[in-house]
């Protein structure tokens, strides 16, 4: 397994760098769970907006083992609530999310106003990602490219 290239980065972003669908699976007393969210790409991490009350959460703060899969790509993180949507620490995210997820963001979905709002980034650990026909196994815990 080799360290984040930019080449694989580069293919991530291109991929993941906006409004995407992956599956996210956690896991609640030895059994899988799995849903698609809808989940934005940045530097070795996803986010998505979700409930902090949801199953998901839930599970994820007596597990943050989570692994995901999407267009190619499969890999196992840690998940991460990072609190509220619209608390001052997250105002950065919140507006790549709001550029991310325009097309339905204010959509009457979700409510921001609800301190239950939240952000979930999904820390990749390691992953495997196909490219025309090349495989990149994936180490994702330095942020240095090789």
């Amino acid at each position: 397994m080799e360290k984040l290239s930019a080449e694989a980065e580069a293919i991530l972003k291109e991929r993941f760098g906006k409004d995407t669908v992956i599956s996210l699976a956690t896991v609640e007393d030895g059994l899988p769970f799995v849903r698609n969210v809808n989940a934005y790409y940045e530097d070795g991490s996803f986010y998505v907006i979700t409930y902090g009350l949801s199953n998901k959460m839930r599970q994820i703060s007596q597990n943050p083992n989570v692994a995901i899969s999407g267009d190619w790509f499969t890999a196992h993180g840690q998940g991460i609530s990072l609190g509220y949507f619209g608390k001052k620490e997250n105002e950065g995210m919140a507006k790549k999310l709001e550029t991310a997820f325009s097309e339905w963001i204010h959509n009457g979905h979700n409510n921001f106003e609800d301190v239950n709002t939240c952000i979930l980034r999904i820390r990749l650990t390691d992953g495997v990602l196909f490219n025309h026909g090349t495989r990149y196994d994936i180490d994702f815990s330095t942020d240095s490219f090789i």
